[in-house]
This record gives C-alpha cells, sequence and structure tokens, in this order.
C-alpha cells in the first residue's frame, strides 16, 4: 500500500517515514497555512491512502496564534478531507484529547460531549467537524501524551533536566495515556489498510497507551529506568500556570478499535525503546 503523509517534522510522522510504501511531504511542498495546495496533492496522489500527521502542536503558543493554529488544524484538514472523499481515498486524521473538558474520571468515549479549554483544542475540534462533514472513507485517531525520539516531548525534557536538577515539581492531578509515536504509526497504517477495505469502518476511535498514569507518575518511570537519580514532588494543576489550561482528565476510552484488531500499546515498552534510541544523545 502506498501512503502519502503531511507532518514531515512530527513525531508521529518522522515514525511513518521508516516504513515502505510512504510519502511524506515536508512544509516546503505542503505548507499547512495553505489548504488548496494541500488538497492538491491529494487530488494529483498516486497513494492508496491519506494520512495527516501534522499540526499545529504548540498549546500555549495557540492562545496568542489563533489564526494559525485555526488554519492549520481546522481548515486545512477539511479541505485534505473534501479532496480525499472526491477520489474516495482512507483518510486518517489524528487528533487529541484537548477537545475534552477533562471533568470526571472516567475515560471518555469517543462520542462524548465535547468542550475544549483552550485554543489548541478547538482548533482540533474544528478540524474533525470539518472532517466529518467531508464524509469518504475517514478515520479521525484521538491520541495523547505522545513521546518519541524526535521533537520535543515530556519524555525528552524529562531526560534534559536530569542532567541538571536532581528534584523536580511535575504535576500530579492530570491523568492520561502516553503514548509512543511508533505505536501510533503502526496503528494508523493497519487502520488505513483496513478502510480502503471497508469503508463501514469510518468513524472516530481513540488510541492511548496504557495503563493510565499521572505526569509525575510518568516521570517517575522515565527516570527510573534512565537510570537517573532524580526525586518528583507531585504538585497540583493550580501550582503550575501555564497561558494555556490543560484538561485533568485525559483517559480515553480505546476499546472500539477492537473493531481494526487493535488495542491500547504498553506504554512502558514504548519508553524503554525511546530510551535505547536516545542512549548517548547529549
Amino acid at each position: 500500500m502506498k501512503v502519502l503523509v503531511f507532518g514531515r517534522t512530527g513525531q508521529v510522522a518522522h515514525a511513518l517515514a521508516q516504513h515502505d510504501g510512504v510519502m511524506v511531504l515536508d512544509r516546503a511542498q505542503a505548507d499547512l497555512m495553505q489548504p488548496d495546495i494541500c488538497a492538491d496533492w491529494i487530488a494529483r496522489t498516486d497513494a492508496d491512502a491519506v494520512i495527516n500527521a501534522a499540526a499545529f502542536t504548540a498549546v500555549d503558543g495557540a492562545q496568542s496564534d489563533a489564526d494559525t493554529a485555526m488554519m492549520v488544524n481546522g481548515t486545512t484538514p477539511g479541505a485534505m478531507a473534501v479532496a480525499a472523499a472526491v477520489r474516495d481515498l482512507p483518510f486518517v486524521h489524528i487528533s487529541t484529547d484537548y477537545v475534552f473538558d477533562g471533568s470526571g474520571v472516567q475515560p471518555w468515549q469517543p462520542d462524548a460531549a465535547k468542550g475544549p479549554l483552550n485554543v489548541y483544542g478547538a482548533s482540533k475540534l474544528a478540524g474533525e467537524q470539518a472532517i466529518q462533514a467531508a464524509g469518504g472513507r475517514f478515520v479521525i485517531l484521538r491520541t495523547s501524551w505522545v513521546f518519541s525520539p524526535e521533537g520535543n516531548n515530556f519524555v525528552k525534557t524529562m531526560l534534559r533536566l536530569s542532567h541538571t536538577r536532581d528534584v523536580l515539581n511535575i504535576v500530579e492531578d492530570q491523568v492520561g495515556g502516553p503514548t509512543g509515536a511508533d505505536d501510533i504509526a503502526n496503528a494508523c497504517l493497519e487502520i488505513a489498510r483496513q478502510l480502503a477495505i471497508n469503508p463501514v469502518l469510518a468513524g472516530t476511535y481513540h488510541f492511548s497507551g496504557a495503563p493510565d498514569v499521572s505526569w509525575a507518575d510518568f516521570a517517575r518511570v522515565i527516570f527510573h529506568k534512565a537510570g537517573k537519580d532524580v526525586q518528583v514532588s507531585g504538585i497540583a494543576t493550580s501550582e503550575y500556570s501555564t497561558p494555556a489550561k490543560r484538561p485533568l482528565n485525559s483517559r480515553l476510552d480505546c476499546s472500539a478499535l477492537s473493531a481494526f484488531g487493535l488495542h491500547r500499546p504498553d506504554w512502558g515498552l514504548a519508553l524503554t525503546r525511546v530510551l535505547h534510541q536516545l542512549e548517548g544523545t547529549p
């Protein structure tokens, strides 16, 4: 299967690029601020499926640059979905737990009421709505707390801080499922493959690592596995001010993915792989 992927510099796109038959477009080829150009790539591609792994992911930055976030995360994915629907191409789009308001403690069902707390979440929700309106063979795959050896993520931040700090205050009342980018990439490819065969599978699904954990406990496991002597002190979100409000409950109910034969991956295994790949990195 040939797959066209948007978002070369992203963590998931980088993982997708390691697979045969995948063509990954960078910003110079397909600027996400120009939806018509992105749609044209889909109109002309000889690929069998399209995966949108591109996004404006600067959660705090989106608060002061809402126009860019809304274009990249909202308008352009909608244009991609329309182009894919016209050609009846499977279209897989990666979204986020931030479309929910983070209330309660129960895992969020895919069809649960939305209530983003920040501009980033609102822009991703706008993208979901545009994709749904386009119809076609689409799957919106919501995930959370992505990490990999590439780009900026929590694992790499913790390792960097461990070089200069022996005590860290980490938020303990936000809970979710850390998810390895390579696991997301593998899931996207399998979903695209099955969606090409069975359009009835179209819809919105969740995919996150197991088990659910707080940021503080995730940090503790990172330091333990990496052999770093860093003490983690759990704090409340209210003690850590950021421009964008974060959801406390990012638990995702991923049971519907059994339709594709997929299940929640063990983030501990993904973390071990990432740490091995980062070994020796300054």
